[in-house]
């Protein structure tokens, strides 16, 4: 499992470079939020031979189209992240570090 803990004020694509960087397996689709919504990350993503599903943000001149199937899947990542928050040691986040606070999510996924 890859996580990374930001500040609370960071933008999320700031972290997609942290992510990419790793030495995890090639992908042939980039499933993410609007939050990612970046020419920069699409154009990566094409670069490393990879589709680019994300919904565009308002702002965006041009609309892509997202399908059913891509909604029915952000609704099951959405649901992981609220089950997540339910647990009440990272709801909380009473942890004083960012490892102790990862290890936290750590747990509360393993026991999902």
């Amino acid at each position: 499992m890859k996580a990374e803990v930001t500040r609370g004020q960071v933008s999320d694509y700031r972290g997609y470079d942290d992510v990419m960087d790793d030495q995890l397996p090639q992908s042939k689709v980039l499933f993410a939020d609007k939050g990612y919504d970046s020419d920069a990350i699409r154009e990566d993503v094409a670069t490393r031979g990879g589709t680019a599903v994300i919904p565009a943000r308002k702002a965006r001149n041009t609309q892509g189209p997202v399908g059913g199937s891509i909604n029915n899947l952000a609704n099951l990542v959405e649901r992981c992240i609220n089950k997540l928050k339910n647990a009440q040691l990272v709801a909380t986040r009473y942890d004083k570090t960012a490892d102790s606070y990862l290890g936290c999510i750590k747990v509360v996924s393993a026991r999902m």
